[in-house]
């Protein structure tokens, strides 16, 4: 079943189940792959979807932390569950042993030796990754890796 497919099955269940933070969530969702959808007018790959399903959490996440440092933890509360919902849909994150494996991985498959490397290191394990790491970590371990 693709992702799509999934999110419209699982909004139709929570609306027979009237729960209403999880359909707002997917609602949300599928906006979002519908404005994706009329961006590349034509229907979003299964990657594509990732990459907007993995951007709207990066957005709940800056969300919460704004709300935290306003002392709103009521709503931080609400986005850290719509945040819950939405992270059902995404791949599972990498564990930092596993990233640290990958980037060793890598940087052996292109003989990077220095940082002048960084560029070709980053355009093969990026795809690699494909949203189970944020980019800023990948590019933290990586310049570790290379220095």
């Amino acid at each position: 079943m693709s992702l799509e497919n999934k999110l419209l099955s699982d909004m139709k269940e929570s609306l027979r189940r009237g729960d209403k933070l999880r359909l707002s969530t997917i609602r949300l969702a599928r906006a979002a792959i519908k404005n994706k959808e009329i961006e590349l007018r034509k229907k979003p790959s299964e990657d594509e979807i990732l990459g907007v399903l993995s951007s709207l959490g990066k957005k709940y996440k800056e969300s919460i932390e704004q709300y935290k440092s306003g002392g709103r933890d009521d709503l931080a509360h609400k986005e850290e569950a719509e945040l819950a919902v939405l992270q059902k849909y995404l791949p599972k994150p990498l564990e930092e042993k596993e990233l640290y494996e990958m980037v060793e991985e890598v940087i052996a498959e292109v003989k990077a030796e220095n940082k002048a490397d960084f560029g070709k290191v980053m355009g093969l394990i990026m795809p690699r990754i494909k949203g189970r790491a944020e980019g800023q970590t990948v590019k933290e371990v990586v310049l570790k890796k290379l220095s």
